[in-house]
């Protein structure tokens, strides 16, 4: 039986993320902010914290959970991240059908760029109420232009020449989908919501020094339990929580290059005592950091 024009497209896109990606782990690209991921292995309960941009997976399935809430990104959907937030990850793959997927980290320079030209040239509004993560479905017009991506990633000059245009409008076909309002009011930092996510823009300037949350509050215009009731609805977590999963996910990378001690890791992250350090570490991993240093360095690769 012939295949559908669809089935020949999707079929394209897994060759080619299998060809960029040959190791397990993240295969980087090279056009800066591109990964690609294969993995064989059953992940559960993973925590993970994305950077803003989008993950398109193209073969297999994975599922985020935060707050009681599901995220489906799979064959038919994709992830979108206007924040970066602290939730738990699974995943479904297997040697035989290896996880494929695409990761785009945005470049936010060029999306507040895009976002601007659209407000700009629209009269109707586009932004909306402020989200950190967004399931939608994979339309044909993503997947045309991740199709193109991995396309010219193949061939040196096609990326030479296209490749940052591509990338472009993949920016743009993110802001434009279904939750693209969401990502606008984020990259644009409108309403209360915004003031939030200024919070988090700072934070992750700052989140090796002494956090005050009363201070955050100050500077977003808040009385502190304002603060937190925004800052939980926006995040799924209270600031000091969201401070220490920074904290402790910047540690694991740097426990997984394997050029610092544990105590130089715990005092660069911001903290005072390794021991406790130690204990936040296994608790939020459920391995200790050598452990961890391993899971890492084994299923992510090039992420380190």
């Amino acid at each position: 039986m012939k295949m559908t024009d669809g089935e020949a497209k999707r079929q394209e896109l897994v060759k080619l993320a299998g060809l960029l990606a040959p190791s397990q782990g993240y295969n980087p690209t090279a056009l800066a902010g591109v990964r690609i991921l294969r993995t064989e292995a059953i992940l559960h309960d993973v925590p993970v914290l994305y950077k803003p941009g989008a993950v398109f997976v193209l073969q297999g399935r994975k599922q985020g959970m935060l707050e009681g809430e599901v995220y489906l990104y799979d064959e038919e959907h994709y992830l979108a991240v206007s924040v970066p937030v602290p939730f738990r990850m699974e995943s479904s793959a297997s040697a035989e059908r290896p996880l494929l997927a695409v990761y785009v980290e945005f470049d936010m320079l060029l999306a507040a760029e895009i976002a601007s030209e659209m407000e700009t040239r629209r009269p109707e509004p586009t932004a909306g109420r402020a989200r950190s993560l967004i399931s939608s479905r994979m339309e044909p017009m993503i997947e045309d232009v991740v199709l193109r991506l991995l396309r010219t990633l193949r061939d040196p000059v096609e990326l030479a020449v296209l490749g940052a245009g591509i990338l472009r409008e993949l920016h743009y076909r993110v802001l434009v989908g279904p939750q693209g309002g969401a990502m606008i009011s984020a990259l644009q930092q409108q309403g209360i919501s915004g003031k939030i996510v200024g919070s988090l823009a700072r934070l992750r300037e700052t989140y090796s020094s002494e956090i005050s949350v009363a201070a955050l509050a100050r500077e977003a215009g808040m009385s502190v339990p304002s603060y937190h009731v925004h800052f939980k609805a926006l995040t799924g977590s209270s600031p000091i929580q969201y401070v220490k999963a920074m904290r402790l996910h910047e540690a694991r990378l740097m426990i997984a290059r394997q050029d610092k001690t544990i105590a130089e890791v715990a005092a660069s992250v911001g903290y005072a005592s390794p021991a406790q350090f130690s204990r936040d570490f296994k608790r939020h991993f459920r391995r200790t950091a050598s452990q961890e240093a391993s899971w890492v360095r084994q299923h992510l690769g090039e992420l380190v």
